[in-house]
């Protein structure tokens, strides 16, 4: 994940020092790199749709099927818009050799990738990664398979009006979610929550939940928020450490 507007803070994160870890979706590396410089022992950024998927040709035919009004064929990303040679990762790249770093990366889809191939480490990152799978409970599955000690999982959620107590997944199939075809689900804390412990993790301590609450209640009438009152769901970024 690297939207400067969704990031995670240092604080949020857990401690790297002395400690091996995985970084799933590292994209253009910061969190790869932000890992090595805090003193992790060794760093493993994984990575291949956002390194070899040619984005923009992708964003071309995605506006296409939003001016008519279809779904896009997901099929192409890996068919059509592929590209060997890596275009996405030039940053990541970039900023190895400069800092001159040691992390390693490993071009392959963790939803398919042998998990043995990879082993197991101290602290797993999975940031910005959860809403864009098709399958989010098998997925953290595999990510407890790789967790030692720690998975800090940061995704988009959702807060809905009388959610309170019941565990909910908002399903997008179109571009509803930032005009982006690619996000799927998105849970309210408690479904994260759930989700979690469901894949097999023992522990999930949340490091950010719902942001205060910007709407109000009126007797007898249903709960609207302010700022956008046609919208039924508050959509966030949430933050838990899912503990082994």
């Amino acid at each position: 994940m690297s939207d400067p507007d969704n990031a995670v803070t240092v604080e949020q994160l857990t401690p790297f020092a002395g400690r091996s870890v995985l970084d799933i979706g590292a994209w253009d590396g910061y969190y790869s790199f932000l890992a090595e410089r805090l003193g992790a022992s060794r760093v493993v950024a994984l990575d291949h749709y956002s390194w070899g998927v040619d984005i923009p040709a992708r964003d071309q035919y995605w506006a296409q099927c939003r001016r008519d009004g279809s779904l896009p064929d997901h099929a192409r990303d890996m068919d059509d818009f592929w590209h060997a040679d890596l275009p996405g990762r030039r940053g990541f790249d970039l900023a190895s050799e400069a800092l001159e770093s040691h992390v390693e990366s490993i071009v392959a889809d963790f939803t398919t990738v042998e998990l043995a191939s990879l082993g197991t480490f101290d602290v797993v990152l999975y940031l910005g990664v959860l809403y864009h799978m098709k399958e989010p409970l098998a997925c953290l599955e595999r990510v407890r398979a790789v967790t030692r000690e720690v998975a800090v999982i940061e995704t988009a959620a959702v807060r809905a009006p009388s959610d309170a107590g019941h565990s909910l997944l908002v399903f997008s199939a179109g571009s509803e979610h930032n005009c982006d075809f690619g996000n799927w689900y998105l849970p309210n804390i408690n479904a994260l929550r759930a989700l979690v412990l469901a894949a097999g993790f023992s522990r999930c301590e949340v490091a950010q939940g719902p942001p205060p609450a910007r709407s109000r209640w009126k007797p007898g009438r249903v709960w609207t928020r302010l700022l956008d009152r046609a919208r039924p769901v508050e959509e966030y970024r949430a933050i838990v450490h899912a503990y082994p």
